[in-house]
């Protein structure tokens, strides 16, 4: 499964065509509880000619020499356009949850019929999970192409808390 030509995708899929690719950076992490940290993630959004997009993250605690401690957190799942720039993000995650997200696509530049800067927001609606995971309620993402950048932050309510900032990183486009 490649990321192939964005200029194939077909037209339903237009609005989402700046997350396809390989992104690899660092972000940070927080929340009430733990000590504020810094990872590592990679990030692949694919097309293998079906009417969604391939979505697989994963990430890991990184040192203050910007090493990998161990392995943080895996997510796996789909990106499934809707009418009107909506979108779905479905994801599966090994710690036990399983989040089903609805969000809109705002373009905000584009250069040479290709989408130079966008976002999309997105809320959750639905958070299973199994009974050995963690309590979490659900959250707020948000990822935008800024420049050649892949930004994206994570809100999230968990246990007792209500939503609060946990992740944010900044990824850059990695040529295979």
């Amino acid at each position: 499964m490649t990321a192939g030509p964005v200029t194939a995708l077909p037209a339903e899929l237009l609005p989402l065509s700046w997350l396809v690719g390989h992104w690899a950076g660092v972000g940070l992490g927080q929340y009430p509880g733990i000590d504020d940290f810094r990872f590592g993630q990679e990030l692949t959004i694919s097309w293998d000619g079906q009417p969604f997009l391939w979505h697989s993250s994963r990430s890991w605690l990184l040192d203050d020499a910007g090493d990998r401690v161990r392995p943080l957190a895996a997510e796996t799942g789909f990106w499934r356009p809707r009418p009107d720039n909506g979108a779905e993000l479905l994801l599966a995650h090994p710690t036990g949850y399983a989040e089903v997200w609805y969000g809109q696509v705002t373009v905000t530049a584009m250069e040479t019929a290709r989408i130079s800067g966008a976002r999309i927001h997105l809320q959750s609606d639905v958070v299973a999970r199994t009974a050995s995971a963690k309590p979490y309620g659900g959250g707020e993402r948000l990822y935008g192409l800024v420049g050649d950048e892949l930004l994206w932050t994570f809100d999230m309510a968990a246990g007792d808390r209500p939503l609060g900032n946990h992740l944010a990183a900044r990824l850059r486009s990695v040529v295979a």
